[in-house]
């Protein structure tokens, strides 16, 4: 273990000690003159570098105060400055009653109240679990972008891809496909694909799509951080937190029904209750039930989900927090098509390859249920003044249970093509897959166990925000799922063939798929005879890791602050055992305190390779493989300003990501891999959230990524931007408009989209390239809102553009389509 990374935590403690002499305190409460407390208020002495916030209740301390008399000031957004003359004495606490701030008048006739429409709910300034520390976004290094639930109810989001389609630098790779272990959606994040697995910072592994509906907020957080959350359930580009929505001290909630294109209606509710007359108990239940086809000729999805979550307050220094989610889904696979990689590409763009993307070529009789389980318990206690301890644990079960099927480009039809040559007329318009299938059963476990110590205190009179903690973390697969088959050829092109004999060929007859869905082959009955002769896996694995972390955020003054972390991981599994160490640090600068700040930052991440199956999964002959741990490490540079009293708030950053030791496929040899690659992933980011005036509130965000394999034995991937890095530039945009008075008051505009540049999904010298079309896709809205009631009408895709995404695979996205939601708020 590398010493180095623990000499700058000694440093900085030896530095502050040396400093210490007799000091006093100064502890007080903040409260408006309504009685409520003020949260995150600046406290300082004016020229010196002391000061600090006012906690969740409105108390604060300010420790490590020379002796002597002194200016103190308070100061909040919205409210007057207030100065206090204050005495400390050394060895004792000058406490101050409670502390009554003046609203700011200047400041009332421009914050006004919801209704009115001047409060941008796009974004969030301040998160409990990015730095695992409430920091404010301005003062932490790293980046990150808030998607939040007010957001997605304006757009009439009903799925989790679509939320995502509101954060800069991520996009689609993979559809949810439901099979197990990893059967959540892919998403590529500065260049490396990522799945959502963080549910409130613990682990929340799904074999299905999120629901949204109780979302409190997404989390996009950028950049490797190995350090505060491990390896094994995050990406070199960053992580996906899904923060959930959490129990409230009065009654309150709502009930919204959804219909829309393509058979969808979606019911869910929100009902939130105390359980006691003081509101120190309180219950809230999200549910949701969804319904949908497919835009295709066939395929559906549908589900229910529950989320009740129990919150005790049990006195001032202890509460308990409950979250629970249940859902169960079934859903037919989505139509993704694999290019061959074993061959050279016959088809190297949408045009060429003549997809009729409204046939699914499978059946509403083959589907996968994905019951999903996950229990998040936390307790906080409030050790003293400057410190807490957080206990947290969280349990999870995500099964996967039916038919799963894809369609791989295959070669075999191209051999010997003269003695079929006139009934296979311009067979080069188009493709032959294959489709092979299996049948799943597979179960994953989920444990794991944190143990925090969050500390905010001074030492000779410098701020520290610091946490130290350990986490245990299990995971168990377990594979019953049969081996796969092929079940038959799909010709997705222009050419004719009538003529074709399916029992001399296999290829079905694209006419005869419509009439008899595929001849009968993709009934469940049909498909379970076809797999009954194939051998199961019955392959348990599990893995165990051991972890021990802390993290500092040192005020030099209240400009001027540095975090330094660190990580230990220990990775424990039936093939192998290795010990991983990752360091971060961060420097922020606040020219204008809480306006504007610069920031770098350096950050690593560490990932123990899984043990992989090499061989084609189609012949049902593979091996396991052992590798090495792979290596991240990220320098970023960057700004974040928060203008205009809180109306404008942007981020604008360029990184520098280098990895080592990667695994890739070999050349040539499908579903074999090595490891012996670097690449680099770099580029730049800007996103921004404004409320210009009343009624307008605007998020938009622009992303370039650069990213290339530059050593590897492979030359069919050297030099080559990787498959999985997605598009090198992509843009989103909403604004929307919502008249704040007047007759007409409450009625809204709603208009935005996305672009992305081409993408190049296949990449190899060798294959040769296949890229997908750059597109643009439009989206607009009209809304009336009232203070029980509300009306959204949205229209996406208003031009009815025609785009996929892609991983080595092409998958065609929804056309335009309609939706409508009616909420009633109580």
């Amino acid at each position: 273990m590398n010493q180095k990374y623990f000499l700058l935590p000694l440093l900085l403690l030896i530095f502050q000690l040396s400093f210490s002499q007799s000091t006093g305190s100064i502890q007080g409460n903040l409260i408006n003159k309504n009685g409520q407390p003020v949260v995150d208020a600046n406290i300082e002495i004016p020229g010196t570098i002391l000061g600090t916030e006012s906690k969740s209740n409105g108390e604060f301390i300010l420790s490590n105060v020379p002796a002597g008399n002194y200016t103190l000031r308070i100061s909040f957004v919205g409210y007057q400055t207030k100065d206090l003359a204050v005495s400390v004495q050394a060895g004792q606490t000058t406490t101050l009653s409670a502390i009554v701030l003046n609203n700011n008048d200047q400041d009332l006739e421009e914050v006004v109240v919801r209704a009115n429409g001047n409060i941008n709910e796009f974004t969030r300034g301040k998160s409990d679990h990015v730095a695992k520390l409430p920091l404010k976004d301005i003062e932490n290094p790293q980046v990150y972008n808030n998607i939040t639930a007010e957001l997605l109810q304006e757009q009439v989001i009903t799925n989790f891809d679509d939320a995502l389609k509101n954060s800069p630098g991520i996009s689609k790779l993979w559809e949810s496909t439901g099979r197990g272990n990893d059967g959540a959606g892919y998403f590529s994040l500065r260049g490396f694909p990522v799945q959502p697995t963080l549910m409130n910072g613990l682990p929340g592994l799904t074999n299905g799509s999120p629901d949204p509906a109780n979302l409190e907020r997404i989390e996009v957080v950028k950049g490797p951080s190995g350090t505060l959350y491990g390896s094994s359930l995050i990406s070199y580009g960053g992580l996906i937190n899904i923060v959930t929505k959490k129990p409230y001290d009065y009654f309150g909630g709502n009930i919204a029904y959804t219909i829309g294109s393509f058979g969808l209606n979606r019911i869910t509710a929100d009902v939130n209750t105390p359980l006691d007359e003081t509101g120190k108990v309180a219950l809230r239940v999200n549910t949701a039930y969804h319904k949908q086809n497919s835009f295709q000729d066939l395929g559906f999805r549908e589900s229910f989900f529950i989320a009740p979550s129990l919150s005790y307050k049990v006195n001032d220094r202890l509460s308990f927090l409950i979250n629970t989610e249940i859902f169960k889904g079934e859903t037919t696979n989505p139509t993704m098509l694999f290019v061959d990689r074993g061959a050279p590409l016959r088809a190297t763009n949408i045009e060429e390859l003549g997809y009729d993307t409204n046939r699914s070529y499978t059946s509403n009789d083959l589907t996968l249920e994905n019951p999903n389980y996950s229990l998040q318990g936390q307790m906080n206690y409030k050790l003293s003044t400057g410190w807490t301890s957080q206990t947290v644990f969280s349990r999870g079960s995500s099964k996967s249970i039916g038919h799963y099927s894809y369609l791989y480009e295959t070669t075999r039809f191209y051999q010997g093509r003269d003695e079929i040559e006139g009934s296979l007329t311009n067979l080069d318009e188009g493709l032959v897959f294959t489709r092979y299938m299996n049948n799943q059963n597979s179960t994953t476990l989920t444990s794991d166990i944190q143990q925090n110590f969050l500390g905010d205190f001074n030492i000779a009179g410098l701020r520290n925000r610091m946490v130290v903690g350990l986490d245990y973390f299990n995971r168990q697969v377990i594979d019953n799922s049969s081996g796969y088959v092929a079940n038959g050829n799909v010709y997705i092109g222009n050419a004719s063939l009538q003529n074709v004999n399916e029992s001399v060929y296999g290829i079905f007859d694209p006419s005869a798929y419509i009439r008899n869905n595929d001849n009968g082959r993709l009934s469940a009955a049909a498909t379970d005879n076809l797999l009954a002769g194939r051998p199961l896996n019955n392959n348990t694995t599990r893995e165990d890791i051991y972890s021990a972390y802390v993290s500092n955020v040192l005020n030099f003054t209240p400009n001027l602050s540095a975090m330094a972390s660190l990580r230990v991981d220990r990775f424990e599994s039936d093939r192998n055992s290795q010990t991983a160490l990752s360091p971060k640090f961060g420097i922020v600068y606040q020219p204008i305190l809480e306006r504007v700040s610069l920031f770098a930052n350096y950050m690593d991440g560490f990932s123990n390779v899984a043990p992989q199956q090499q061989g084609d999964p189609a012949q049902g002959v593979t091996t396991t493989v052992i590798f090495d741990p792979e290596r991240a490490s990220q320098f970023e540079a960057g700004t974040k300003l928060n203008l205009v009293k809180n109306k404008v708030s942007a981020t604008i950053s360029y990184y520098d990501i280098q990895v080592s030791n990667i695994v890739m496929e070999e050349t040539g040899r499908p579903f074999f891999y090595v490891q012996d690659g670097e690449r680099y992933s770099r580029g730049y980011e800007a996103s921004v959230t404004a409320t210009p005036f009343a009624g307008l509130n605007i998020i938009a965000g622009y992303s370039h990524n650069d990213s290339k394999l530059t050593v590897s034995d492979q030359t069919d991937f050297l030099g080559r931007r990787p498959e999985s890095a997605g598009p090198e530039d992509q843009a989103n945009l909403w604004a929307s408009y919502r008249i704040p008075t007047g007759t007409y008051e409450g009625f809204g505009l709603g208009f935005g989209g996305n672009y992305a540049g081409e993408n190049m999904i296949f990449n190899r010298a060798v294959g040769g390239v296949f890229t997908l079309p750059s597109y643009t896709v439009l989206n607009a809205s009209a809304f009336y809102n009232v203070e029980k009631f509300s009306v959204i009408l949205k229209l996406n895709n208003l031009t009815n553009e025609e785009y996929f995404n892609g991983w080595s695979t092409i998958n065609p996205q929804m056309p335009r389509n309609f939706a409508a939601s009616f909420t009633y708020n109580f």
